[in-house]
């Protein structure tokens, strides 16, 4: 297993989801895809509040695919 961040949490609308560590790099006009399929504009995965984090649910799919891999 890698000693380097290879995935990032991120609460977005629709849930909190799991996306690779280079759709945090990907530019403000992208759209970027979680592990479990779902899409966003990579904006949202900058600047979250806690309160975005109490507000969204963990999206088990992500949960589950990020399980399956260790």
């Amino acid at each position: 297993m890698s000693g380097y961040l290879t995935y990032v949490w991120r609460p977005v609308t629709g849930g909190r989801h799991a996306f690779p560590i280079a759709a945090t790099k990907a530019p403000p006009d992208a759209e970027v895809e979680a592990f479990c399929g779902a899409r966003t504009a990579a904006p949202e995965l900058h600047d979250r509040s806690e309160v975005d984090w109490i507000r969204e649910r963990t999206c088990m799919d992500c949960w589950r695919l990020l399980a399956e891999r260790t």
